[in-house]
Parts: C-alpha cells; structure tokens; sequence
C-alpha cells in the first residue's frame, strides 16, 4: 500500500493515542480526562479507554466501578465485544469503554496467549472507525496491559510532572517505547510530553520545565498545565473539569493543549483567531 494510501486509511479512522507514564502520580488519568472531554467539546466523537484497573477514568466521568458488570477485561480475557460495553457519559460526544479491578488479573491470563501483545489492538479495531479520538488511560506500570495499548495506538502522549523528580524513569519509559516500535508497532509516534502540576511561584518547577524543554525540545507541548483545585476537584463529582468548571485555568489550559494537539495534526476545525483562550492571570494557581 502507497503512503498517500495508507495516509488515506488512517484519517478514516480515529486516531488511538495512548497517555502513560509508569511514574505514578503525574496526572496522567486527569489528562486523559480531560483531553478526551476536551476533544468532545469541540465536537470530535471521542472514546476514553479506561485501562487501569483503579478505574479512576471511569469513576471520573460520572460511573461506579463497583457497578460495572461488564468491563474492559472481559474484552480482553473472554472476547466481549468492545461495542456492546461502551458507555455514553453526561459529556456530549464522549463515551467510555470502562475498567474494573479485576482487570489486575488480566496480564496473568492472557499470559500464555497467541499474540499475547496484540489482543487490544484487536479489541479497538472493531469500534475505531466509529471515533475521530480513542484515549487509552494505560495504567502506571509498564506490563503487558500497557504494551498492549502503545501496540495498539498511532502516538503516545507523556504526561511529566513539573517536581523534582520529574525525568525519573522517563529513559525507562522511553525506552519500552522503543521496543514497541522495533517489535511490535513500527508506525507508533511519540505525540509529545505534556508539562504537569506546574506553580509558577516555585522556582523549582520553573527550572524542571527549562530542563525539560532542553533535553526534549519540540516534542514538549507548548501549553503547561498548571497546578489547580478545579482539577483535583472535578473527579469526586464525576465530572471532567470542562463541564465542572469551564472558566478555571485547568479547564483553560487542557483546552488549549487540545487545540495546539489538532494544530501539529493538522486536524483543527476552528480558525485560527480561535485557536487558543485568553487566560487572565491572576495572583492564585487554584482558580
């Protein structure tokens, strides 16, 4: 098949991105949230794949794990249909193919499994032509579950918290990717490293970012999120923070993050006047 051809191919079908970062505590299910809310707000059809068995995504947009019966994992252990599980949520445009705890047991089961790497991949094909968007919440591991979504993803996007220890682990994660690419998925792209729970009052993260954007450069989103209570908030009342608070920097800034993504994919629906909020600045960080 030509590159015209296959280029063709891909932008009739969403594109998978998958969020991780085996460093825990990064924000990574709350990008995943909301990047998914946000793409639905501008009105792409989005899927959010909750791929961590702490189910935090699926609780996040407005579902009780405990009340799930049927989840990702008996996609991927006894071959349910991805279709006939996924949920609509409160958002326009965004729906949830949801986890439960038992997905834990998954990577045992699927051990001695043909193509053990590749079962997700299998699993998304069927619905990806129903999406412009699939978001996969990969939990914060690199074990197989997770290389089953960077298998079955077009690009990668690595949320990395503006702290101390902020490129810990991130050779680590790099490098599985890698292997990923030479083994198992050689089209899969890095879509680029989102800058976390940033406070401009501390120097400290002023610093991290300036490191950051020295050893990465380019693949470095532009837009940083910023440390802020909307955002720790939003998930306890099931919410992205879009629909929980549209007007606070979180909100402001996983938007324009969204719409800086559409812009290297070429894929913006908006002219450019629009393409970025105007966020005031003010003295708090928590607004």
């Amino acid at each position: 098949m030509s590159a015209k051809k296959k280029q063709e191919v891909k932008e009739r079908q969403g594109k998978i991105i998958a969020l991780t970062n085996q460093k825990g505590g990064v924000g990574k299910t709350t990008s995943a949230i909301n990047i998914a809310a946000s793409l639905a707000v501008l009105e792409y059809k989005t899927l959010l794949v909750d791929a961590d068995p702490q189910a935090n995504a699926t609780s996040g947009v407005g579902f009780d794990p405990k009340s799930i019966k049927t989840s990702i994992y008996e996609c991927l252990v006894n071959e349910v249909k991805a279709r006939d599980i996924i949920l609509e949520t409160e958002t326009p445009n965004l729906y949830l193919l949801p986890s439960h705890l038992d997905l834990v047991g998954a990577e045992i089961e699927l051990i001695n499994q043909p193509n053990r790497e590749r079962i997700f991949k299998a699993m998304l094909e069927d619905v990806r032509k129903d999406y412009d968007f699939i978001i996969i919440d990969c939990s914060p591991s690199l074990g197989l579950i997770t290389v089953n979504a960077l298998t079955a993803s077009d690009s990668v996007l690595i949320p990395v918290q503006c702290e101390y220890f902020a490129l810990e682990g991130l050779g680590k994660l790099l490098n599985t990717i890698k292997i990923v690419q030479t083994r198992l998925n050689p089209e899969l792209e890095i879509e680029g490293i989102i800058l976390t729970m940033f406070d401009p009052r501390l120097r400290l993260s002023n610093q991290v970012v300036d490191e950051i954007r020295r050893h990465f450069q380019d693949i470095v989103f532009e837009t940083i999120i910023h440390r802020n209570t909307r955002l720790g908030e939003a998930p306890s009342f099931g919410k992205p923070a879009i629909m929980y608070d549209a007007e606070s920097k979180g909100s402001i800034n996983y938007m324009n993050m969204v719409r800086e993504m559409l812009q290297r994919n070429n894929a913006t629906r908006i002219p450019d006047s629009d393409k970025q909020f105007n966020l005031v600045e003010d003295s708090s960080t928590n607004n």
